[in-house]
């Protein structure tokens, strides 16, 4: 259990400031709303009426989002993997050729993922 304790005490940490970020968010902050701010902001551009049910978004929206999503993964199992190899200093510590090769390949396959992409037009913003 001692090995736990600083997880768990940075959970409660957390949990304790969202809690009091909220709190302290309704004691402090302003009670006088009018339709100005009770409105979306669209970057200055007055928002468009919706219909009820809520309106349909372009599907390029979501395909952005997962781009932005696949992108980022790939940098969150590429950067461990480049702080740890080390193949050069110690061959015996080290990740090694099989490693290299290994994340070469996951490049190309995210290359030519991107490329696919590219060529097909998913990252031009009409």
């Amino acid at each position: 259990m001692n090995a736990y304790t600083p997880i768990l005490v940075l959970g409660a940490l957390g949990a304790a400031f969202a809690v009091v970020s909220v709190v302290l968010a309704t004691l402090v902050g302003p009670r006088r709303y009018n339709r100005a701010k009770l409105e979306a902001y669209e970057c200055g551009i007055e928002p468009t009426p919706q219909p009820e049910g809520g309106g349909r978004f372009p599907v390029k929206y979501y395909l952005t989002a997962m781009l932005f999503i696949i992108f980022d993964i790939e940098i969150v199992f590429l950067y461990p993997w480049a702080v740890h190899f080390d193949v050069l200093v110690d061959p015996d510590t080290g990740l090694g050729l099989f490693a290299l090769a290994e994340m070469l390949i996951f490049v190309a396959l995210i290359g030519i993922a991107y490329a696919y992409d590219w060529r097909r037009g998913g990252l031009e913003w009409d």
